[in-house]
Formats: C-alpha cells, structure tokens, sequence
C-alpha cells in the first residue's frame, strides 16, 4: 500500500509520499494523475469514497441518493469510550455522515447506480446507516431498473451495534435478491481490504465480481485464521490473484481501466446496430471442398483429424468472433477449471454468452494445464453460473464444444463429477434463453452433452461426436486394441452420419484441410454460420423456445411413427 493519509502515512517532503510496498517516492501530482497507483511496482493505493465516485461518473452526471434517520447508538455501546464519540469523530474526521456513499450517475454515457464505501469511516464497518443506504441504492436500481455498481471496502460488521448489524447482511442480500429476481444487472468492485460482513453479504452476490489488483477479499481476516489454527498463512492469501485462481472472483481490473470495462458490462443492454439495409452482413463463400463434404474415407481417421492440436480452440474463436470479449472467470465456489472458458461479447452487434471447452492449441505445457479440454465439476460449475446470468440479462448462449470427456480424475469423482454434469443437464433443459451448440473438434461423452443440450446443435466438418472415444469402446467391446478403427467407424461419429440420425441440424464448412489450416477462415465461417441460427431463435417466444427443446430431447431414440403418436396426443 501506499503510506499516505488514507494508510500508515509517511510522507517525507510535501509534495512526495513513499509507496509502502517498494519504498520509492512518488512524487504527489504524479501520483493524483495515476489514480493513486505506484508507477513503481503498480500497488493500488486506498481511495476515499468521493475520490471513488469521483473516478469513475461522468463529471456533472452524479446525484446523491440518502435515506431517513436510523438509530445513532441503538445499544448504547461503551468500550474505552462511548460509541457515539467514536462516531462523531469519524464524521468529524472523514466529512461524511456514514461508511458509504451513494449516488445515481452515469459512466461513459451508461446510467448506473453507485455505492462506494470508505474504509477510514470506522473501518468501513457495516451497520444500520450503512445497510439502509446499500438497500436504498439497490431499491432506487430496482425501481429504475438501472445498473447497480458495489465498491466495497470494510472490515466486517459494526461490533458497537450488536447484533442489528448482522441483520445488515440479511437486509442487504434481500435487496439484491430482488434485484436477481427482476433480472437487473449487479457489479461488484472490490477494493482493499473487503472482510466480514460485507464479504459474506451484498460484496459477493453481484452477478459480475471484479477486483483491483492486490485487494483482499475474505470472511476471517488473515490474524483471526493464524490465531484461530495457529499457522502462518501462505503468501499471497485471500488477494486478488489467489482469489482469481480459486474462482472467486471474475476479474482483475487496474485502477487506470475500472471505468472502461465497467462502462462494457452496463453497455450490455444496449440495443444492437442496426446494419444499412445496402450494406449485407459478409457471408464468405464456403471453401470448394464443403460442397463434397461426406464421411467417405477412414473413420479413425476423420477421428485423428478432429483431434489435430492446432485446431481453434475457444479463446482462439472468441477473438475473432466476438467484439469486446471480456472472459468470466471461476465457479465461486473455489475453484477455476481451465478446461471450460467463457465470457461475454458481441456477435455482429448483439451481446452474447460464450462458452466453451478449452484444449490449449498445440502448446504441450498449455494443453497439459488445460487438463485437454476435459473440465473438472468446476468447469461445469461455472459453465452453469454464466449461463444463469445469460438467462438473467437476455443474453443467448453459444456454446463451443471440443473435449475428449469429463475429467476422470479421483479430485474430479471427489468433487461430485457425475452430479455436475447431470445438474448441466437439467439447467440447459430449462435455460429460458437461446442455445446454441457448436461442435468445433471432439464431442466426447457427457463432457461434450454438459454443454451441448441447446435448441440447435452445429457440428465443424471435420468434427466428431460420440458416446465414448473409439478407442474407449474398442478396449470394452473388442477387448482389442487393434479394433480402434473398426470401432471409429461402428459409433457413426462423423457430421453427416450425425446429420442423418438428426443429432445435428447443420454442418459448418472447414477451410480446405480442416480450420487448424486457416483458423480466421474457419472463424468468419462458423459467424456466417451463427448469426442466422441466433436470430432465428431470438425470434421465438420463450414458451416455444423451451416447448421445441424439450420435443428436440425426447425425440432421440423414438421411431418415427411412435414420435407422430406423442405428436397427435
């Protein structure tokens, strides 16, 4: 931290202050004109809560929101001295009435509503003042329908106000329940320190998490758990980096960057544009080879081919895709799968939810950390959360798959494999949302279904899909591994024979030799091949959205004439 007024101030000739982290001097406009952030070595220093609101609205655009009285000192508190004179010394001390400020404002033209807390208020500690203007935020966002943006910085609930204050946490989390349930958009920006109270209630029920680099985030404080089991804690422990490994969190944002990547989250609902009616989306011609796309040729093959290291992966396909991508990160549970990405971007101009297995390309050290494609529960655990707030904010989901299968690990069985993937299932079934479903690589099992239950399901030309690997099924059946081929070529993994058993509803065309030979190609032909397919099914009404699902499903394994007879009744 910075060793200024709002920290353990040293500051060693008026117009320079010491950083506390690295010990070089700053010099102090330098210092105001980078938001209070080292040059040096990029320590976040703290901000007051009007340097907060003054960051990040529009200049001329903030109103201030307030609430009615609430009890000053509800239980008479007394320690070494009388709560009511520690109060009236942090007013007296800070200029402020409370631990937090808020307002109605607008960030790059967005309207949004802030509440910014200051730690120097009695640590920015939660009590009924505080609750009641973080409800009053939440219920002027309900009311407008409008943004909410948390900036949170606190050591946990106000102890001088006994238990009142813990019903804080209750208060505040049924205003943004409200909020989830009438599909209103909640940021979170979490600043140094975020502890207690506050970190148990309305800091980590926001849809989208974000953190400055270096914040700490956490129920317990780092002295209570060293006491509590008498060991020191690792380096690093409950900041921002340790938060974003264990999937906490969703992203780390600096100082410098706050108001443009918030600016795209609450841009999210902006409508499309609209293209000049002369001037047609561009539709690349499909390469020669598509027009014969057949499953002539060696199934084992087709298979080896799907599998080529250096096809697109997910990341790859949402650079070139999507315009603003901004990716999500973990399942806020504790972990962060590197097997399973996913964000949110545009797709011709419509904001969409994209999801995918992620293999790691044709780097060995990359696709080893990405496990191969082959997700733990996390990675399904967080492939469902974004696409509940897809389904929260009206976002259709695309979702790429390209996976040998789950992650058959013993962390993975431990950690309720089987129960992630079902739980998949039966969100997708119901996800009030488009789904689109696109086959770029290898659909293994239920890895690949955990993300593929979708209204419509698209398959790479050179992709394959399957219940079990060949060569998983040559070593259970054939007890061979020589049958590997034969086997390749019994499951019918290839996208006509797909096509044919009506698993898939269209096959995106490949760049001559499939899309590792030309990922850009590959990527301007599967967006001409997903744009008509979204607005196709933006167009129909959620009950028929989820009414042709669901008849999708059920229809697999049904002979025709059984299939009319459901039909007719």
């Amino acid at each position: 931290m910075i060793e200024t007024d709002l920290g353990p101030a040293v500051r060693t000739r008026p117009d320079w202050v010491k950083c506390g982290r690295c010990a070089e001097l700053v010099y102090g406009k330098r210092f105001t004109r980078d938001l209070r952030v080292c040059p040096d070595c990029g320590d976040h220093a703290r901000l007051t809560a009007r340097q907060r609101l003054d960051q990040l609205l529009d200049p001329g655009s903030e109103t201030p929101l307030t609430v009615g009285p609430t009890p000053p000192d509800p239980l008479g508190f007394v320690d070494s001295r009388p709560y009511s004179e520690r109060l009236a010394e942090a007013r007296a001390e800070t200029g402020m009435d409370e631990a937090v400020l808020c307002a109605r404002g607008t960030i790059h033209g967005r309207p949004v509503v802030v509440a910014a807390m200051d730690f120097r208020f009695m640590g920015g500690s939660l009590g009924c003042a505080v609750g009641a203007l973080v409800t009053e935020a939440a219920d002027e966002s309900l009311r407008t329908r409008t943004p909410l943006l948390l900036v949170t910085a606190s050591g946990g609930a106000r102890m001088q106000e006994g238990v009142l204050s813990l019903m804080q946490m209750a208060k505040t989390a049924s205003a943004l329940a409200e909020l989830h349930e009438a599909g209103v958009l909640v940021l979170s920006l979490i600043t140094d320190p975020t502890y207690g109270g506050v970190a148990a209630s309305f800091a980590t029920l926001a849809d989208v998490i974000l953190i400055e680099p270096g914040a700490r985030l956490g129920f317990a404080g780092p002295r209570v758990i060293e006491h509590t089991i008498g060991e020191r804690l690792p380096t690093g422990f409950q900041t921002a980096e340790f938060l974003l490994e264990h999937g906490m969190v969703d992203v780390i944002v600096p100082r410098p960057a706050l108001r443009a990547s918030i600016r795209q989250f609450l841009a999210l609902d902006e409508p499309r544009e609209e293209r000049p009616h002369d001037v047609p989306a561009e539709t690349p011609a499909p390469p020669e080879s598509s027009a014969h796309a057949s499953d002539e040729g060696d199934p084992w093959e087709a298979v080896r081919l799907a599998r080529h290291p250096a096809r697109p992966t997910t990341l790859d396909y949402a650079s070139r895709l999507l315009d603003d991508f901004h990716e999500l990160h973990g399942d806020r549970i504790g972990a962060d799968c590197p097997a399973v990405v996913g964000g949110i971007g545009r797709l011709d101009g419509l904001a969409v939810m994209l999801i995918g297995h992620q293999k790691g390309g044709d780097n060995l050290a990359e696709r080893q950390h990405r496990k191969f494609g082959m997700a733990t529960p996390a990675g399904f655990r967080k492939a469902a959360r974004l696409m509940r707030l897809a389904a929260k904010l009206g976002l259709p989901v695309i979702t790429l798959v390209d996976t040998p299968g789950a992650n058959p690990g013993p962390d993975a069985e431990r950690d309720g494999q089987a129960v992630a993937i079902a739980e998949n299932l039966r969100l997708m079934a119901r996800l009030p949302t488009p789904i689109v479903t696109v086959i770029t690589g290898e659909g293994g099992s239920g890895g690949a279904l955990a993300l593929a239950v979708a209204d419509r399901v698209l398959i790479g030309e050179h992709g394959v899909y399957s219940v079990i690997s060949p060569e998983g099924c040559a070593a259970i059946l054939w007890k061979d591994p020589s049958a590997v081929p034969a086997a390749a070529a019994a499951l019918r993994m290839r996208p006509r024979e797909l096509l044919r058993l009506g698993v898939v509803d269209r096959i995106v065309p490949e760049p001559p030799g499939g899309a590792h030979t030309d990922p850009g190609r590959a990527a301007a032909l599967l967006r001409a091949a997903l744009i008509p397919v979204v607005e196709e099914l933006l167009a129909l009404d959620k009950t028929r959205l989820l009414r042709e699902r669901g008849e999708r499903f059920r229809s697999f394994g049904v002979t025709p004439d059984t299939r009319a007879e459901g039909s007719a009744s």
